[in-house]
């Protein structure tokens, strides 16, 4: 299904749920996976000095240091690296995001995996809001292929998924996301749970108005993702009404999912002009699985079945 990955990694282990997928995944498929880590940014321009992630300290750039960095990359993934001949490294200095998705064009990669964030935070405090924003962010808004972000150890791997659940707010980005999932979990044999949450959240609304918006999302359900699962029929349809990220989130543990697909933002708007949504950032941070950010339709479509009809 995917024939090239690329791992941006900080090389530290905020990254190792992400690492463990990452190296499993390009396992199971035999895949070529890039590991990609951009090391520092530039203090001047385009000089020769950079200022480093971590550390916040300024050096200077040379073959030497670049050496040394990709060493270490080296020797922090050696383990997951010993079986793994088609595996890469690679390191940059420059914006991180930036560099990600110069990277991810150029090798014309398939899936892109990354961590929610990068430092040690605890998940429900304020400033982990900022730290889940910054680079994964910018990534998931602008990547051409689909985003992978691991936040918490995942037990099981791509090839033994057994539930997917695909989050949809019934818009355009959505169709994309639910078109990567059901190809997905036709290729592997795997169950899709689609789910959609009517979203009441600061409403104050009566039992009518609530029935009615459910009824009108299940025939869009109907009309734009029943229709068009083709032959496969491992499926089931679910909504909710209440807050999105929460609901997604409790359905994603009722129906023990190793996966989640959602859009990477909320609105019918162009997705580079887009920030990432709150509903997918809530579920980033809290959910127990990886969630899988669908931006753009390229990299999607993988089945003969095609797009969701409008």
């Amino acid at each position: 299904m995917f024939d090239r990955m690329l791992f941006a990694t900080s090389a530290s282990a905020t990254c190792d749920d992400a690492a463990r997928v990452a190296f499993e995944l390009s396992r199971k498929n035999h895949s070529k996976l890039n590991v990609f880590h951009v090391f520092g940014l530039p203090s001047r321009g385009f000089g020769l000095t950079y200022q480093d992630v971590r550390t916040g300290e300024a050096n200077e750039v040379d073959d030497n240091l670049v050496s040394l960095v990709k060493e270490e990359m080296q020797q922090y993934y050696e383990k997951q690296a010993k079986d793994h001949p088609s595996c890469v490294f690679e390191t940059a200095t420059g914006v991180p995001h930036t560099e990600i998705l110069r990277k991810a064009r150029k090798e014309d990669a398939d899936l892109i995996i990354m961590g929610a964030h990068t430092r040690p935070e605890d998940v429900g405090a304020m400033r982990h809001r900022l730290i889940a924003g910054s680079t994964m962010q910018k990534v998931a808004k602008s990547a051409r292929c689909p985003v992978l972000i691991v936040s918490r150890p995942c037990v099981t791997c791509w090839s033994y998924f057994a539930n997917i659940v695909v989050a949809t707010d019934l818009s355009k980005a959505s169709d994309y996301a639910f078109q990567f999932a059901r190809n997905v979990a036709k290729e592997i044999g795997c169950k899709l749970h689609l789910f959609h949450c009517v979203d009441l959240e600061g409403q104050e609304q009566g039992q009518g108005y609530i029935e009615a918006q459910v009824a009108a999302a299940e025939k869009k359900i109907n009309d734009k993702y029943v229709a068009n699962m083709g032959d496969f029929d491992n499926y089931t349809v679910t909504i909710r009404e209440g807050s999105p990220h929460v609901e997604v989130l409790k359905f994603a543990r009722e129906s023990k999912a190793d996966l989640i697909v959602m859009a990477h933002h909320t609105k019918d708007i162009d997705p580079e002009q887009a920030l990432l949504g709150t509903t997918v950032e809530q579920v980033v941070l809290r959910s127990a699985c990886p969630v899988l950010s669908v931006n753009h339709p390229d990299k999607v479509d993988v089945s003969p079945y095609g797009p969701p009809q409008k």
